[in-house]
């Protein structure tokens, strides 16, 4: 009976490649509407994604969603807990 929803085990949470950059930015202390300019979607969208991220992880805030993503390795600060993230083009490398 597994499947890929917002389970949680021992720390684990399936967070889709967009959340995941979503966390990364909101680990760098963007704000929702900076995060909106930056990957070209709408702030309701990060509002959106914000909140789901939120309840999957279980977490109450952004703070607290800070210290998730740094407990199990989803980011890292000043070469402290790095792991590898996806890639993402910047507008700058549209043709």
């Amino acid at each position: 009976m597994a499947s890929d929803d917002a389970s949680s085990v021992a720390g684990q949470t399936s967070l889709s490649d967009r959340e995941l950059q979503i966390v990364e930015l909101v680990a760098a202390g963007l704000t929702n509407q900076e995060i909106s300019e930056k990957l070209e979607i709408s702030k309701r969208t990060v509002d959106n994604h914000i909140s789901n991220i939120l309840t999957k992880t279980a977490t109450g805030n952004r703070v607290e969603l800070f210290r998730w993503a740094l407990q199990s390795g989803k980011v890292c600060v000043d070469e402290v807990n790095c792991c590898v993230l996806p890639e993402w083009p910047t507008s700058d490398a549209k043709a």
